[in-house]
Formats: structure tokens, sequence, C-alpha cells
């Protein structure tokens, strides 16, 4: 493949960043074919994409974006018959015209060294997500990583830190954060419209479950299962461990998956977007068989949350509140009374069962032009993330845990602050700011 002129196209996104900046004072037409609006842009006018990680959730970030603003280059994945597959799949849907048209590669290292991108997409697995996207911004490049951000609370915190050092946009994929319906419930509960919070009432999303003893298996060819494993210890492989999702070392369970989600959305709507609570306890001194502990938190302005819901907004919550109750999930509002939420906007369409993600990717792409924060900025990721961890860690140690969302660090309980951070395998330490 021919590489891009990258140093035209970085001048291009400079030159529309710089109009953009100055638009507030100065209003600006800016003529269509400058913007590729008349349908001719050409790849350099186009934003340059790399994907590390070609699973299921990257997979479907691949066609929903924009094709008119951006170009995928180039991707990779540990797994070279996993690269294959997502090339075969996306010339099948007519994303890609030949599995040649994008360049594959066994890391992220080598796709950054070798590729001149301008933004990479991070959709790996979440013990692997935190390296590459710090590798990715200290490349130079603007970042679109999935959520949760992180595997552990102290790996947030470098992120943000190399984030701010580097200067660069990063969008976590919380898209509830772009959809017009989330934006205006959490804004009525934040603004005080419906009153003040009684309490929060949340999905009590279940946790991860340690890595049992399991029979070495032989590693199936072309999978680099040192590289996949990443910071972990080193286990010899088994299949039942690429459903990392249930496992404590590889992710936080479905309080990390799904709970991101809602926690993001109370986060939002309680105003604590870039910070988060001061205490968490047990509602329960033991939970029932098969089922997670129930935890409480609460905030610095007396905000309580409680984890203690079987079923309902999976992607929320439900706020009680003085003038009535408000139900917030993915792109739905629901109210008692009901003319709570009478000026609602309507739901933006689906893109698929629950699935809504390209506004979030337009508002990604609008901010690498124009240099702002975007709708789910690296500290908001980080802050969620951080949240879900909390809730995980009260649970395995069973007590109340005062925190210090400011130093991030547990008042007076050594145990607690280990569970803070992990240790890294030699070769995956990250980088220090």
């Amino acid at each position: 493949m021919q590489k891009q002129n990258y140093e035209s196209r970085r001048a291009f996104l400079g030159k529309i960043g710089a109009i953009a900046a100055t638009s507030a004072v100065l209003p600006t037409i800016i003529p269509g074919e400058v913007l590729g609006l008349d349908g001719s842009a050409s790849a350099n006018e186009r934003i340059i994409i790399g994907f590390v990680g070609t699973g299921g959730r990257a997979r479907q970030l691949m066609e929903h974006i924009p094709k008119e603003r951006a170009k995928i280059v180039a991707a990779a994945d540990f797994w070279r018959q996993k690269l294959l597959d997502c090339l075969r799949e996306k010339k099948e849907s007519g994303l890609i015209q030949d599995e040649k048209d994008w360049n594959i590669y066994s890391s992220d290292v080598e796709m950054f060294d070798k590729e001149k991108l301008d933004v990479a997409f991070v959709a790996t697995q979440d013990h692997c997500r935190t390296l590459p996207a710090c590798r990715a911004v200290m490349a130079g490049l603007d970042v679109y990583a999935e959520k949760p951000l992180t595997a552990y609370i102290a790996e947030g915190r470098t992120l943000v830190n190399c984030v701010r050092k580097y200067n660069r946009v990063f969008q976590v994929g919380s898209q509830q954060r772009s959809m017009r319906l989330n934006e205006y419930g959490c804004r009525l509960v934040r603004e005080g419209t419906l009153g003040k919070i009684k309490v929060v009432q949340a999905i009590n999303y279940p946790g991860p479950s340690q890595i049992p003893e399991m029979e070495e298996q032989p590693i199936p060819e072309g999978f680099n299962w040192d590289g996949w494993q990443g910071p972990t210890k080193y286990r010899p492989f088994n299949g039942a461990l690429l459903g990392w999702m249930q496992w404590w070392d590889y992710s936080g369970g479905e309080m990390t998956n799904w709970g991101a989600h809602g926690i993001d959305q109370i986060q939002w709507a309680c105003g604590a977007s870039e910070t988060g609570p001061v205490r968490l306890w047990p509602l329960e001194e033991a939970s029932e068989e098969g089922k997670p502990r129930k935890i409480g938190i609460e905030y610095a302005d007396g905000t309580q949350v409680r984890f203690e819901l079987e079923s309902g907004p999976w992607g929320g919550a439900i706020f009680r509140c003085d003038k009535g109750n408000i139900e917030i999930n993915r792109n739905n509002l629901k109210a008692n009374p009901a003319d709570l939420i009478q000026n609602a906007p309507e739901a933006d369409p689906p893109e698929g069962p629950t699935w809504i993600a390209r506004p979030h990717i337009e508002n990604f792409f609008d901010c690498v032009v124009s240099r702002e924060k975007p709708h789910a900025d690296v500290e908001i990721g980080h802050r969620s993330a951080s949240l879900c961890h909390l809730v995980n860690i009260c649970r395995e140690l069973g007590r109340e845990l005062h925190w210090n969302p400011e130093t991030e660090q547990f008042a007076d309980d050594a145990e607690a602050n280990v569970k803070v951070s992990r240790p890294r395998r030699q070769g995956y330490e990250l980088p220090t700011f």
C-alpha cells in the first residue's frame, strides 16, 4: 500500500483546527471543498486510522466510521487468524474491496512505527488496553479507546497523565455520552430540576471470578500468547481464558462491562464526572450464593448510590428525587410523573440492537480537528472505570472503605491501597509521567 503524505494531512488538520479555534470570536465560512464536503475529498483530507485489536467490538466500530471523514489503513492483533478473519468479514460487508486494502501487523508497536497515522482505535481486551493507548499517544496520535478504560485504578491515572503531557485528544467509548436522551436526563438530575436526589438505585452488576487451575492446551498457530496476556501473570494456554471478561486477572466482570456504562451515567448525572465517592460499604453481611454482594457508595455531598437491583436499567440507574423518579437507560428515559421529561428530545435512531456509536465517533473526529475535549475525555473514562474497580474492591474486602478521590488512595488502609495497583510482567511496564 502506498503511504499517505503524513505531513500534508497534519498541516490540513492543523489549518482547520486553527480556523475552528477562532470561530467563536470571528464567524468564518469554510469552503465545502476544503472540508471535503463536495464528496471529492482526497485521502490526505481524511483522518487516517489504525486499529489495535480486531475482535467483535473493533469490527462494530469499523462499520460505523464515516468514510467521508476517515480512512482505515492498518490493523494490529496478536492473533493472525483473527486479523485474517476480520479482513475477510470486512470484504464481505463491503467495507473494503480487497483483503490487501489494509496493512496488518502482529503488534501495535510495529504498526505505529511503520504507518503514518492520525488516530488509533484501541479495542483490545481490558487488561491490554492501557499500554497500547499510551504508546499511541506517545507516537503523537489521537486515540479512541474502548471502555472500561483500564483493568485497575492506577493504570487510569498513568494514562491521563500521558494524554495531558502529549496534549492529545482522547475519547473513551462510553457512547451514551453522545446520545441526546442520556444527555437530557443526566442534565435534569445534575442541574437540580428534579429537586434533591434522595437515593440512586443501580444494577448489582456481577464481578469477575478467580482463574482456577486449568489443563494446558496447544497454543493456536500464529497466536502470540505471551503478548495477549500482556502485563498479567503468565499462564499456560487454555481456550477458556479467552473468555477474558469473566476473569479477575483480565477484567472486572459485568461490573466493568455494562457497569462502565451505567456508572458513567451515574457520575454524569451526579455532577461527579471528574471525581468519585468518598465512602463505600457492603449493604449486606453476606450475599446469596451465586449472587454478587450489594454495595453502597456515598459522594462528598451526601448523595448515595445503592448497587442492589437485579433487573432494570443496565445502561444507567433510577434516580429518586424530591419531585419524582427518573430512570436513565441507554437511549431511553422513563419518569414518574411522566411530565418530568415532557420536553425530552427524540431518541437517537438505532444503528443496530442497542447500538448507537456513530455520533460518539463523529464527536471524536470533530475534536481531532478542533482540539477540544471530547464528550468522554480520558479523565471521565478513568473516573468511571475507577468506580467500577472500587465497588469490586469493596466486595472483595467485605468492609467499609474511605476513598480520597483527589489522591486516589484509601484512608489509613494499607490492605485496600495494595489493590489500587497491580504488578506488571517484565516487558509490559507502563511509562511514568
